[in-house]
């Protein structure tokens, strides 16, 4: 009998460790930050003479801010989102996948969601990736790249005091 009774404390000492993956805490951006970030790159693209859309996504690539400037071509918003996806899916900047990359480019273009060009900038804090920032509409890549590290570099402190 307290054998048993050892046997089976034993065995609750153990089994909360066996489940203890069953609730997991993630690191995601916020609205509030996702929004800001949009404004921050399409001003700081407007203040360059740029009519670019920006767009973040969550560390899952779904949606969570996106703003076309006034002038802005429409396909914009999509093509911007495909590059946050493209950062977001390989972890990061999209500039540096494509080149590191070429070897599977032209098929990862062929995926829905994600297009290979630069623009797309990972938003990392803490160690955790949290989302991308993807920017479309400035006359090349380097310059959509430049103005979603703009607003990266604008908004640090906030990044930084959100892993705290």
């Amino acid at each position: 009998m307290r054998r048993l009774a050892m046997m089976l404390s034993l065995g609750l000492m153990v089994s909360p460790a066996v489940y203890a993956d069953d609730v997991i805490t993630v690191k995601n951006i916020g609205m509030e930050l996702a929004r800001d970030l949009v404004d921050h790159a399409v001003k700081d693209c407007r203040a360059r003479g740029y009519q670019v859309s920006a767009v973040v996504v969550d560390r899952n690539g779904l949606l969570r801010a996106a703003l076309r400037d006034d002038l802005a071509a429409r396909f914009t918003l999509q093509i911007a989102e495909e590059k946050a996806n493209a950062a977001v899916m390989s972890g990061t900047d999209s500039a540096e996948f494509r080149a590191n990359r070429a070897d599977i480019r032209p098929e990862m273009n062929h995926i829905t969601g994600i297009i290979m060009m630069e623009g797309g900038v990972l938003i990392s804090t803490g160690g955790y990736r949290i989302g991308a920032l993807g920017v479309s509409g400035a006359p090349g890549g380097d310059k959509d790249a430049e103005c979603a590290k703009q607003a990266l570099k604008a908004l640090e402190e906030r990044l930084e005091f959100s892993t705290q």
